[in-house]
Parts: C-alpha cells; sequence; structure tokens
C-alpha cells in the first residue's frame, strides 16, 4: 500500500517593500501624514531611512502609493455593485433596493479596510497638502462614475428629479466615514465601537433610511 503525503508550506514572508507600505499605512491613517516621518516608517520595520527610499522612495513616494493601493482596494470592491447599479431597470423600487445595496457594499468595505476612511478623513483635515494630486487622480474620478450611475438610473425611474446626487454620494460617504471611525456615543456617554453586531445593523438601518428618503422626494 503506497500513501501521499501533503507537504505544507509556510507562505512567503512579505518583502521589505510590502512591510513598508503596510507599516506606512498604519501611521499615515492613525497619525496622520504631517505626524508621520519616514523614520519613524523605518524604525517600525527595522530599516534604515536609505533602504525605505530604495524600495518606495520619498516619503510623498510612499504616501501616494498608500493611498493609491486604498482608492484601488475600494474602486475593485465596488466595481461589481456599481454596475449592478446601473443596470437597474426603471421600477422604483428595483431602484431603492439597488442602491441599498449598492449602500451595504461600501459601508461593509469600510468596516472591512477602517485604514481607508482613516487615509480620506485626515485628506478633510488637509493633512499632506504637498501631495494635491490625491483628490484630483483618485476622489474626484470615482465620485463623478459613481454619480454618473445613480444619476442615470434615478433619472430612468423617474425619481428625485432635483436631487443633488453629488450630495447624495458623499452624504453615504461622510457618513460611513464617520461611523467606522468614530462609532457612536450612547446616552451614557459611552462610546460603541461600529463593528459591534447590532451598532452596524442600527446604522445601517438609517443610512437605509437616509438615502431612501432622499431618493423619494418629489
Amino acid at each position: 500500500m503506497t500513501t501521499s503525503t501533503e507537504t505544507v508550506t509556510d507562505p512567503a514572508p512579505p518583502t521589505s517593500r510590502e512591510r513598508i507600505l503596510q507599516a506606512a499605512t498604519e501611521l499615515f491613517a492613525e497619525r496622520g501624514y504631517d505626524a508621520t516621518s519616514t523614520r519613524t516608517i523605518a524604525d517600525a520595520v527595522g530599516l534604515n531611512i536609505a533602504t525605505v527610499a530604495y524600495h518606495v522612495g520619498g516619503k510623498p513616494d510612499l504616501y501616494r502609493e498608500v493611498v493609491r493601493r486604498g482608492h484601488e482596494a475600494q474602486r475593485d470592491a465596488m466595481a461589481r455593485p456599481l454596475l449592478e447599479l446601473g443596470a437597474t431597470g426603471p421600477d422604483p423600487t428595483e431602484v431603492r433596493a439597488a442602491l441599498g445595496r449598492f449602500v451595504d457594499a461600501y459601508l461593509d468595505f469600510c468596516v472591512a479596510n477602517p485604514h481607508v476612511p482613516a487615509l480620506w478623513m485626515r485628506r478633510w483635515l488637509s493633512e499632506g497638502a504637498d501631495v494635491a494630486e490625491i483628490e484630483t487622480d483618485y476622489a474626484g474620478p470615482l465620485v463623478r462614475e459613481v454619480s454618473s450611475v445613480v444619476r442615470a438610473v434615478l433619472d430612468r425611474a423617474g425619481m428625485a428629479a432635483g436631487l443633488d446626487v453629488d450630495m447624495l454620494v458623499f452624504t453615504i460617504v461622510w457618513t460611513s466615514h464617520s461611523f467606522v471611525r468614530a462609532g457612536i456615543i450612547d446616552h451614557s456617554g459611552r462610546r460603541l465601537a461600529p463593528d459591534e453586531s447590532a451598532m452596524l445593523r442600527r446604522f445601517r438601518a438609517h443610512l437605509h433610511d437616509v438615502v431612501d428618503r432622499l431618493v423619494d422626494r418629489p
């Protein structure tokens, strides 16, 4: 009788470049661009500044790469929900359901990747002002694409003709990011974490209600 054995190999350890990017992502998200030095990032991965520069360039280059990776992860996660939303027929009930699924997909992405909302909220506080192309290259085109799809779907269904769709999209973004980073303060002053299932369900229902009320306007 012959027996076969499977050789189990450990996954390859992350490269130096990947370790640098992971550390930079955490530090930029938690401390912000201005308060995070290249030396701090180098110390976090046990490398010297010259090695960090060799792998990723200077601090602005590292920041651009961190934001680009976060943006691409967000764009990839939302590609299918946005495609499905755009394919929705003219029935208002279908439109509301499709918008709800899109909102859920975005909220779920933010909950699973809290560093992405953190990076953008830091930008809102004018962090990294010397890297000014971030909004032009990433945020602007994505907002334009989402708003265009939402406007087309609403028009097809004859819904919310006077709605400011850009503000609708940003309302979803602003509230999701704030919830994921801050949670909720209850009446006793206790902060409830966003990953508590009951609190997440409550916020999700509220966000659906906000979107439904906006798109159901005369």
